[in-house]
């Protein structure tokens, strides 16, 4: 590991998960020999100082402490402008690797100027450790969904072929320098899902491919900061579905997105979750709903160009 001019500098987002950061770092220093590489970790206001606990016991990691929850995106920026790779590897802190694969990655990025960002094969950390991403679909003209290539199935040699895809997974993605310079950062409006596919729109707008490489594999532990039906998860994903489409759908297409999003999605899974009797998801469904149209997120801070991460 060559700290000074390292091709890879890892970010990672810590919020009250110092187990799970310390997992992952550890299997980046005990597998990964086939690069130089920084590992940054953003404690995102974390209820303890983690960051210090991190840099205590880890001397090589860069910690920093954010004094508030800047959410996903925002951590990442800050790890962002303090990088100092080629290349940066956005991964979860709540991952690990069992074997290093970082290269394949690597040259799946330099084997074309137009590759922008690869994201590896993610499985799920715990048995029987099924694939969690093999690649995405487009996202629906309307209803902005989209489906995950191999979800759920068993690793037995069907997604081991490398393809271009639309969208890379935020749990993790190696992106060139040079891309999130000319993309701009991560957009901190989101703050909690979506962001990466904004990120991506706007990789793929400014003329770069975003591919699946499978001969890298991430384990992820899936969803444990947030939970799979918990309020947190069900406001950002409804609200950010709106804004996604406010930032990059254009004519029509933008408008009957926006409706549909507004009545027939929304009073779809509200009432799907009153049947469960989670009235508590139903209500964040709706505000969500109302946030997701709010005037106060002004125009000129949803239009599709970010900063450049050079700026302060």
């Amino acid at each position: 590991m060559n700290p000074a001019q390292p091709l890879i500098s890892f970010i990672t987002i810590c919020y009250n998960g110092l187990e799970d950061t310390c997992e992952l770092i550890e299997s980046l220093r005990n597998k990964i020999h086939s690069v130089s590489y920084e590992i940054i970790v953003v404690d995102n206001a974390s209820r303890e100082d983690e960051a210090s606990a991190i840099g205590s016991r880890y001397p090589f990691v860069t910690a920093i402490r954010n004094p508030v929850n800047n959410g996903f995106s925002g951590g990442n920026n800050v790890g962002i402008r303090h990088a100092q790779g080629s290349y940066l590897f956005f991964i979860n802190n709540d991952t690990f690797i069992e074997e290093d694969g970082i290269q394949a990655l690597v040259e799946r990025l330099e084997s074309s100027p137009q590759i922008g960002g690869v994201s590896p094969k993610l499985r799920f950390a715990f048995p029987p450790q099924h694939v969690q991403f093999a690649g995405f679909t487009p996202l629906s003209r309307f209803a902005l969904r989209n489906r995950t290539l191999g979800y759920d199935c068993v690793d037995d040699g069907s997604y081991d072929t490398a393809h271009p895809t639309p969208y890379l997974h935020g749990a993790a993605m190696l992106i060139k320098r040079q891309v999130i310079e000319e993309a701009g950062l991560m957009p901190e409006i989101f703050f909690l899902y979506y962001e990466e596919l904004d990120w991506c729109t706007s990789m793929t707008r400014a003329g770069y491919e975003l591919w699946y490489e499978p001969r890298c594999t991430i384990f992820h532990k899936e969803s444990r900061s947030t939970g799979q039906l918990s309020k947190t998860r069900t406001y950002y994903l409804t609200r950010n579905r709106l804004l996604y489409a406010r930032r990059n759908l254009r004519g029509m297409r933008r408008a009957v997105s926006l409706i549909y999003l507004s009545t027939v999605a929304a009073a779809k899974n509200a009432l799907s979750y009153l049947l469960q009797h989670r009235w508590d998801l139903a209500g964040e469904v709706c505000r969500a709903t109302k946030d997701g149209w709010s005037p106060t997120l002004r125009e000129e801070k949803l239009c599709v160009n970010s900063p450049n991460p050079s700026q302060p």
